[in-house]
Order: structure tokens, then C-alpha cells, then sequence
């Protein structure tokens, strides 16, 4: 069989389905968004919330990156990770519709980072800072406050390794 240069042996991403995809980076944003509005109407800044024996509430403000790196560094990280979030976002967008319709977890994982970052991209830019919420801890040791967004890309991040070890399939998906 004789491709054409219209035909391609990994069939690509259709409008369709791009915006398919597209809804659950929104849906992410959507949720990720709410859990903080809740966290900032409900808890008191730094004061924890208990939960269980480990897992607080704990309304925290994160102007660094993640584990707060860069946190004290005068304010110029802020349009850093404004213009970082914003470049990661187009590309991720760019890499879904270029992905071949074989890909299993890569579209999923995609979304979810791209969801994870227009999240807190969107707290950069309306309040300078990221709201943390969510406090894992055992004793006297605490994770560092995270949000939904976060754990998005989280998952996002073990799925793209996931996918990365799986073997290509042979047939594109219909």
C-alpha cells in the first residue's frame, strides 16, 4: 500500500476529538478553581482544618513554584510563572493535536497538565500567588500544601511515564 501525502500511517488527532480532550483540561480548571474558592471562603490562612490523623485543610498562599521554590525571591517569579504556565499550556495544546489517535494514556495525561497549569496559572494571575489547600502530614511532618491543579499534574506526569513504557500499538484506534 502506496501512502498518499493526505494518508498517513498514524492517523491524527480530529477536531472532534481535540475538543473532546480540550473539555477535560477544563473540567480540571473547573474543578481545581471551585476547590479553592471553597478553601478561601471556609479556612482561615495558615490555621489547619483536621480531617483525619493525616490530612489537613490548611489555606496557604505559594508564590513560588512547587515545594514553594522561589518563594522569597521579590516578585519577579511571578511573571516567570506566568509566562512559563503560558508557554507549557500552548505547547501541550500544540503536542494533543499533532498526537496519532494510537496514543492511550498521553491524551489523558496531556489534559491534565495542561488543566494543572491553567489552574494555578489563572491564581498567578488574578492574586500573584497559588492558594494551597490540601495538608498531608504524619506527626510533626507535613508535605507542603497542594491544590487540585497540582495533583493533576501529578497524574499527568506518572501517565506520560506510563505511556512512555507501554509498547506502540499496531492499530490506530477508530
Amino acid at each position: 500500500m502506496v501512502l498518499t501525502q493526505t494518508e498517513s500511517a498514524h492517523p491524527r488527532m480530529t477536531l472532534p476529538r481535540f475538543g473532546a480532550w480540550l473539555l477535560l483540561a477544563l473540567l480540571v480548571v473547573a474543578l481545581d478553581l471551585w476547590t479553592k474558592h471553597l478553601a478561601v471562603a471556609n479556612l482561615e490562612l495558615y490555621r489547619p482544618v483536621p480531617i483525619t490523623d493525616w490530612l489537613n485543610m490548611t489555606l496557604a498562599h505559594n508564590t513560588g513554584a512547587a515545594f514553594s521554590l522561589l518563594a522569597d525571591s521579590g516578585g519577579w517569579q511571578r511573571w516567570f510563572f506566568i509566562v512559563f504556565a503560558s508557554g507549557i499550556s500552548i505547547f501541550l495544546i500544540v503536542w494533543l493535536w499533532q498526537l496519532p489517535l494510537s496514543a492511550r494514556a498521553l491524551p489523558v495525561a496531556l489534559m491534565l497538565l495542561l488543566g494543572g497549569a491553567v489552574g494555578n496559572l489563572v491564581d498567578r494571575i488574578q492574586l500573584g500567588y497559588v492558594v494551597d489547600f490540601i495538608d498531608v502530614h504524619y506527626n510533626d511532618w507535613h508535605w507542603p500544601a497542594f491544590n487540585i491543579a497540582d495533583s493533576a499534574i501529578v497524574i499527568g506526569v506518572t501517565l506520560m511515564l506510563v505511556e512512555s513504557m507501554l509498547p506502540p500499538r499496531t492499530q490506530p484506534r477508530k
